[in-house]
């Protein structure tokens, strides 16, 4: 396949390389995260839903037999990853916890985005936990209840989200927090980073929009007001005891890079189980990460909806490492634009969901970075 782009490749050794630790997981062979959409029925009705969820379950979601295959298919992989059960609402699902068990059976570590519905009870979380849970994600969208439920389309929600968390700490579950990076929460970081100190938190995750599904263009900052999200981001990193990463920002990590240097290589990366402050270097859609839907559509990530298999028709370890759309998101050198040749593309690669949602293209350029690769700029200087 042609490249988009004639232009030298940027120097691996001036930030693009993942270190060691890194590179010792194939992610050619293997993914880190296995998303499965058990079901898309949902009490909620957000508005950047990615699954534009529904009340009720699709009538030709795997069944029970159908998904104990997929998990068993799941923890085939040479380098076994975290299942996550998502969805729509997991606990909509009547044999999540059989679900949850079996994974756990077969060596697979778990973790759970649950929707803060009267069904997120402390006996259910701690069921959750007997089953095999190992982390659970919640999301925060606002620092108070106006914000977070005008998002979540549903009253109360904000209350319930907390004391989700409360609970799930009580219970021993380490708690993920994802909050959307809007109009609405942009004025709000530092003031939800303060709140979720309280709350003795493991993670908090910044999603930055992608229009798929319900999520509307308007809903998007522009690249300027990202860079300066990241600026406040790596500050309060700093203030905090929580990590803090990117979901679908991935070039934030390019920012932490670019500050770490900017200090002579002084600020520290921070680490966890599951990567630095800033995301797991080089992870991205595809890359990494692989979805399931509901149905068994198999996709790069639930915010690219490439379709690339069908299980139980196809096997999810094959398409992972033979899909040739697959192939291409984990080879950051033959992406387009800037992309293509920016020193930092084996560590941020862009969002190639953004790009697909925006130009149509998942190879291109990711839409909302300011950031002028100097390759880029240099071929264009000569050109000019």
């Amino acid at each position: 396949m042609s490249h988009p782009h004639a232009l030298p490749h940027a120097d691996r050794a001036t930030g693009g390389s993942p270190p060691d630790w890194v590179r010792r997981r194939n992610f050619d062979k293997s993914p880190m995260i296995v998303f499965y959409e058990v079901t898309r029925a949902c009490d909620l009705v957000c508005l950047h839903c990615r699954a534009c969820a529904q009340a009720r379950p699709d009538p030709a979601e795997l069944s029970t037999a159908e998904s104990l295959r997929l998990i068993d298919q799941i923890a085939s992989f040479p380098e076994p990853p975290l299942l996550v059960f998502t969805g729509g609402d997991p606990l909509k699902r009547p044999d999540l916890f059989d679900l949850i068990r079996h994974a756990a059976g077969v060596g697979l570590q778990t973790a759970i985005t649950p929707s803060p519905t009267p069904l997120v009870t402390a006996d259910a979380i701690r069921r959750l936990k007997e089953a095999g849970i190992g982390r659970m994600a919640v999301s925060l969208d606002g620092v108070d209840a106006e914000t977070h439920d005008r998002v979540r389309g549903v009253a109360g929600s904000f209350d319930m989200t907390q004391r989700i968390m409360d609970d799930a700490r009580e219970a021993g579950i380490p708690v993920q927090v994802n909050t959307t990076l809007t109009p609405g929460t942009f004025p709000q970081l530092e003031a939800i980073a303060d709140l979720l100190e309280l709350r003795g938190i493991a993670l908090w995750s910044l999603f930055l929009i992608i229009p798929v599904g319900r999520a509307t263009a308007d809903l998007r900052l522009d690249a300027e007001r990202y860079e300066q999200a990241f600026e406040r981001l790596w500050k309060l990193s700093r203030e905090h005891s929580f990590m803090i990463k990117t979901t679908e920002g991935m070039h934030y990590r390019r920012y932490v890079l670019q500050r770490r240097k900017e200090s002579g290589g002084a600020e520290p990366l921070r680490m966890s189980a599951r990567g630095w402050n800033g995301g797991l270097p080089g992870v991205n859609d595809g890359r990494g990460i692989m979805f399931v839907g509901c149905c068994g559509l198999i996709h790069p990530s639930g915010f690219l909806p490439m379709t690339c298999g069908l299980f139980p028709h196809s096997n999810v370890v094959d398409v992972y490492q033979n899909s040739p759309v697959f192939r291409r998101l984990r080879d950051a050198d033959s992406f387009g634009g800037k992309c293509g040749v920016c020193e930092y593309r084996h560590i941020c690669g862009g969002s190639r969901a953004r790009a697909f949602a925006v130009t149509g293209d998942p190879y291109a350029a990711e839409p909302d970075c300011l950031h002028i690769p100097r390759a880029w700029d240099q071929a264009h200087a000569t050109t000019s």
